[in-house]
């Protein structure tokens, strides 16, 4: 079976047009068509219904596309393990600072160990930062908080939840849980201005009639993390964010009365016109053990 048919075949079911397939593989309209009719042929069942320039996918083919997924991805797979004995492979992943600061460095021995012949390259910043340098192809994936767009497709790795979180010393310790309305008395850093967990926090504090007593707004929460270190405010950060501290206990959570369900989610983000690959399924496994 000729794996630049299956190829092509792959592109035009997510594409939706010859064209589009043939702008993304390089080729003319003609070679995707001929790619589609000589695979036809081979496994003898229509894959698309034409109609003019409309195309839509039989139901055949939509049996013949996750098998057709996998047959590239194991020939992928079988050309790295062939290939990296020779030449070594180079991966770019972006990720957001705190992932990289907090997550990563548990997860990459491991990975490295899987991939020997593999070199890592690291590019960090805000998440935001992170998609675009996905959609512009400076990375290979990214490890994000959530972000959406049209070019990109997203793995959920796991949700992480968000606590109010305190330095050594403070009041909040001698208390089983707190208040929204005593929580508005003390200095907040808050991280990230207009994000969803931005919005999030100021919508709990809005649904109680309080107002935060916002004493710095930073850009990450690594800053934030570093400033409620320092004693100069508490601050709602996510568990990943704080793990070693609060197994340190160099910072404390702090329960909230009525409970308080706050979460963020971290994806895998890369181009849709891209394969998932071997990488970030170990990743993503990897992941889900956090």
């Amino acid at each position: 079976m000729n794996i630049e048919n299956i190829e092509a075949f792959l592109y035009v079911c997510q594409l939706g047009s010859f064209n589009k397939a043939a702008e993304a593989l390089y080729l003319t309209q003609p070679s995707v068509t001929a790619r589609i009719q000589s695979l036809e042929r081979e496994i003898n069942m229509k894959l698309f219904h034409r109609n003019g320039n409309k195309i839509s996918i039989t139901e055949k083919g939509e049996y013949f596309f996750p098998h057709a997924q996998k047959i590239l991805q194991a020939y992928q797979e079988a050309k790295y393990g062939l290939n990296q004995v020779i030449i070594p492979y180079e991966l770019v992943i972006g990720s957001a600072l705190s992932i990289s600061n907090n997550i990563l460095p548990d997860i990459l021995p491991a990975f490295k160990s899987e991939f020997k012949d593999v070199r890592i390259k690291m590019v960090t910043g805000h998440s935001k930062d992170i998609l675009h340098k996905v959609i512009n192809k400076e990375v290979d994936f990214g490890i994000v908080r959530t972000e959406t767009h049209p070019q990109v497709k997203s793995i959920r790795l796991y949700h992480d939840p968000i606590s109010l979180i305190v330095p050594k010393g403070h009041d909040f310790l001698e208390k089983e849980k707190v208040t929204v309305e005593e929580i508005s008395k003390h200095p907040l850093i808050f991280f990230d201005y207009g994000s969803m967990d931005w919005l999030m926090i100021h919508r709990l504090f809005l649904s109680n009639n309080v107002n935060p007593n916002i004493y710095l707004e930073v850009d990450n929460m690594e800053t934030a993390k570093n400033l409620v270190l320092e004693g100069l405010g508490i601050s709602f950060l996510p568990e990943h964010c704080v793990r070693k501290e609060l197994a340190n206990e160099e910072l404390f959570r702090v329960e909230m009365e009525p409970h308080v369900k706050i979460n963020i989610s971290i994806d895998c983000i890369y181009l849709k016109d891209k394969p998932k690959s071997v990488f970030m399924d170990f990743l993503e496994t990897k992941l889900f053990e956090q």
